[in-house]
């Protein structure tokens, strides 16, 4: 089993990690945090005490991977979570 890396998280189940929303064009969204106890094709759902339904094209999210945080566009993890992993990701940097 591979685990995720801040290389290949975009590529990643992310149920399980722990989640922050950094930005979104809703602002009771902002600073939900919580682990993403499920993924849509285009929202994910956070548990932060309650249960929380992020758009994913609108926000940002942080996710912590063991001691490493990633910050996530959420467009590029836009699709259903098994066709996302096959999916070629162009790095622009």
């Amino acid at each position: 089993m591979v685990l995720p890396t801040p290389y290949n998280v975009t590529r990643h189940e992310l149920v399980g990690l722990e989640a922050e929303v950094l930005r979104d064009t809703n602002p009771c969204n902002i600073n939900t945090r919580g682990t993403v106890i499920d993924e849509t094709m285009n929202t994910l759902v956070i548990d932060d005490g309650g249960r929380k339904r992020i758009i994913k094209k609108n926000a940002v999210f942080k996710f912590r991977l063991n001691d490493e945080i990633v910050e996530v566009e959420g467009w590029v993890i836009l699709g259903r979570p098994e066709d996302r992993v096959k999916r070629r990701i162009k790095r622009r940097w």
